[in-house]
């Protein structure tokens, strides 16, 4: 009974907020203008919160830097089994690659993660981001619009999702992303906690006594991270239009590509760091869906249909394995 309790305790608060998703757009408690608003204050207020306060607090290593450079390599390789099982299988959409590499860890993982966790553990996950963090902001946007470009050439028109979408936001230059990137609040709160951590200022601030108020201010400012997200996913989840039969194929391609990815990197891990216990933040990591940007980059109403179902039902599917790693506790 104790153990059906702790179960509960977990899951519950996911379904609830989820279904209160649902709700509020069923019912148009919240406009799509609100939820995207909710969205805004996540990614650019309150995730950079949780960065900052986990990656100050950790204990740097060597670890702490080979480990955002494999992150990096498996999501090239996730990128690369992604275009070979779209030939072998014959997915044609130019975004199958896409859908099988990156993970959604700002608008999900972290929320999950720290259910099943604890907020004292989150460094650890943030450990397993901050490599597929920095693939998404370059490398991933870099082949996408190569992608797009490809495309145009093959039909002879301007690639990019469809509206009045400029041909620079479309096809970004090399300095345009890299501009993005470095001005993105989540990537200055993971360097400015870094610098916090790996140069002893937070361990001196321990000291004295003045790190507890910047963990009241971080903790505070993140306190709502998990349930907005939950809940802006909630109003996403629409089933209603999904293409089935072709959704399901890429799901399970991305599913068996990161069971694959996931299995080898453990095995590495332990190989070269036995002690480093990393499988959970490495579990949920692996379970998590392609990046929610991506629909931004559908050419036209079938492309945009098919990722965000196969988005919908991947997130379906890492609500799922988090339920099973909450029971069977691991």
């Amino acid at each position: 009974m104790t153990r059906l309790i702790e179960i509960l305790q977990t899951i519950l608060p996911v379904v609830i907020m989820l279904g209160i998703g649902m709700i509020c757009r069923s019912r148009k408690i919240i406009s799509r203008e609100g939820i995207g608003a909710l969205k805004s204050v996540v990614v650019n207020i309150a995730l950079p919160a949780v960065l900052l306060g986990a990656f100050a607090t950790t204990k740097y290593t060597f670890m702490d830097v080979v480990i955002p450079l494999m992150m990096f390599g498996i999501c090239v390789a996730a990128w690369a089994l992604g275009k070979c099982a779209a030939r072998l299988f014959h997915l044609t959409s130019r975004f199958v690659p896409f859908l099988t590499t990156g993970f959604e860890a700002g608008m999900l993982g972290y929320a999950l993660f720290n259910m099943l966790y604890g907020s004292d553990r989150v460094a650890d996950f943030a450990r397993i981001d901050l490599g597929q963090v920095l693939f998404v902001f370059t490398l991933y946007k870099i082949l996408l619009g190569l992608s797009g470009n490809e495309a145009a050439g093959a039909v002879g028109k301007p690639a990019g999702p469809v509206g009045k979408m400029p041909d620079s936001a479309r096809n970004p230059s090399l300095a345009a992303l890299l501009r993005e990137m470095l001005l993105s609040p989540i990537i200055i709160a993971i360097a400015a906690g870094v610098l916090l951590g790996a140069t002893g200022i937070y361990q001196a601030m321990a000291s004295s006594g003045i790190s507890r108020i910047f963990d009241a201010c971080t903790d505070f400012v993140s306190a709502p991270t998990s349930a907005i997200i939950l809940l802006t996913i909630g109003y996403d989840l629409v089933l209603g239009d999904i293409p089935w039969v072709s959704t399901l194929k890429v799901v399970a391609v991305r599913f068996v590509i990161m069971m694959i990815l996931r299995t080898c990197l453990i095995a590495i891990l332990h190989l070269i760091w036995p002690g480093a216990a990393l499988d959970a933040a490495i579990n949920v990591m692996f379970l998590l869906p392609p990046p929610f940007v991506l629909p931004v980059f559908a050419d036209d109403a079938d492309q945009r249909v098919y990722v965000s179902s196969a988005l919908s039902v991947s997130t379906l599917v890492s609500i799922a394995g988090f339920a099973v790693l909450a029971v069977i506790g691991v």
